[in-house]
């Protein structure tokens, strides 16, 4: 586990039962004015239980209200996937020694996940459903459906699925930019197993960055950071105002222990809306890059520039040819706001920038020799091109892929084929594919390269069949759909 700031930050997805103990959390609300005047009972002689009993039932709060209203709307994500618990990390082994291959283990884990169609599409967290191979989501009817996963965002953590379900309740979006510090919001989810749990606290801070996303490329991260109690399983559930509205999907706590003890970190709406749009039209992340190398504004770059407040971001180096190089952005430039949203930290001008799709324009306000200056970027994407991008057939199968030389061809045998080096949720995973699995045709047609693998799966529509061996001489096939 990464210590940060001398405490653990763990993902809140895992299976329940791997953690005991739910520590149970108060809430009071405080009443302003007093209560009027009563006439004081004498009692005199009398016992406890012969006083008659007074029931007054509690009146409606901003909290019942909102929880009544989202409940319905969030779900319960159960998963299962194949753990693999020994074996070799090199597969030839196998076939030179004769040992047997790594014992599959069926497992199971659960999370959360929210309702944002009548469509049947719901948000999670990507750790959630990560590896998976199959998901299924039980509504808070209890109703149950196997869950089709639609794309998922790593370096958000975010992952769009779709039942076919009707009658779905859907949490309306509400606006993470306007949440105040001090704000109160509800957490529903589904802890430890427990479903349609909900618990309150306020917002402690926005734009976060507690670095748990840091082994993904091009993380993001600008946590809204709480104190409702959040525990293993509520991972990708709501995070609500008191008004109902969804604010942000939770998705990590930091602890000491794995069980929350006052912190919690959800994506705000804000991302999750940019990710989810994309994932739908083109089933992949459009983003936008500056392409620049950043840091927070410290206090001595701040008096040499002559600024009264620390606020912006440092530009440590600027690529050639860029969007902010574009844009006449340089070296030591401190970026106070992009299209009007202030940028004091690096988080905060992750996220605005993680709004924008490449071709878009915004305009971008920086300090430069202590005068204050502003120009108009229009962004690009990794490749440096304003080209949206399209869902790449690896990202669909789920896997990486080596080719094998033609010694080590001979040793098993094969004419061709190319070895599954790695695998993550997607086609092959949840077809059945093992790590080690040498394919050696689809659809009848030998497979020689991994070339040859994204040009046939490119051009299919409909049923994929693969053929193949495993190191240890088994023959396997299995079969998928593309849509």
């Amino acid at each position: 586990m990464k210590e940060t700031l001398n405490f653990k930050i763990l993902v809140a997805a895992f299976a329940t039962g791997l953690l005991g103990g739910v520590a149970g959390y108060g809430i009071s609300k405080a009443f302003s004015g007093s209560e009027p005047e009563k006439e004081q009972a004498k009692i005199e002689n009398t016992s406890f239980a012969s006083l008659p009993a007074v029931y007054s039932a509690a009146e409606p709060t901003e909290f019942s209200a909102a929880a009544e209203k989202c409940i319905d709307g969030v779900v319960h994500v159960k998963t299962k996937y194949v753990q693999e618990n020994q074996g070799y990390d090199n597969p030839f082994l196998q076939y030179f020694f004769g040992l047997p291959e790594m014992q599959q283990q069926p497992s199971q884990a659960s999370g959360s996940g929210v309702i944002i169609s009548k469509e049947g599409y719901i948000v999670t967290n990507n750790h959630v459903i990560e590896n998976s191979t199959s998901i299924e989501v039980v509504l808070n009817d209890r109703r149950s459906y196997e869950a089709r996963l639609i794309g998922t965002d790593p370096a958000t953590d975010i992952a769009l699925l779709k039942i076919e379900a009707d009658s779905l309740t859907v949490i309306p979006i509400g606006n993470s930019d306007n949440l105040k510090i001090g704000e109160w919001v509800l957490a529903i989810g589904n802890p430890f197993n427990l479903t349609s749990t909900i618990t309150a606290g306020i917002v402690s801070a926005k734009a976060r960055n507690i670095n748990i996303l840091d082994h993904k490329a091009g993380a993001i991260e600008s946590f809204i950071q709480t104190d409702a109690a959040v525990n293993p399983g509520n991972s990708g559930g709501a995070l609500i105002n008191t008004n109902g509205q969804l604010v942000g999907i939770n998705t990590a706590i930091a602890s000491q222990t794995g069980s929350f003890t006052g912190y919690a970190f959800a994506v705000p709406v804000s991302i999750v809306q940019k990710v989810v749009a994309d994932l739908m039209e083109y089933g992949a992340v459009q983003r936008a890059l500056l392409g620049i190398r950043i840091s927070d504004l410290t206090p001595e770059v701040a008096k040499e520039n002559n600024l009264n407040k620390i606020n912006g971001v440092y530009v440590e180096s600027v690529l050639e040819g860029s969007s902010a190089g574009d844009a006449g952005l340089k070296r030591g430039d401190i970026i106070l706001s992009i299209d009007g949203k202030s940028t004091n930290t690096v988080a905060q001008l992750q996220e605005q920038i993680n709004r924008f799709r490449p071709g878009d324009n915004a305009e971008v306000s920086f300090v430069r020799d202590g005068k204050i200056k502003t120009s108009t970027i229009t962004f690009k994407n990794a490749e440096n091109t304003v080209t949206m991008r399209k869902q790449k057939v690896m990202e669909v199968l789920g896997a990486s892929f080596e080719e094998l030389s033609n010694s080590d061809l001979r040793k098993l045998d094969l004419r061709n084929g190319v070895q599954v080096t790695d695998l993550r949720s997607g086609k092959l995973l949840s077809a059945g594919v093992r790590k080690g699995f040498v394919i050696t045709e689809i659809n009848n047609t030998p497979i020689k390269s991994i070339g040859d693998i994204e040009k046939i799966i490119s051009g299919i529509k409909g049923g994929v069949y693969l053929g193949g061996v495993y190191p240890s001489g088994q023959a396997a096939y299995y079969a998928f759909g593309l849509e």
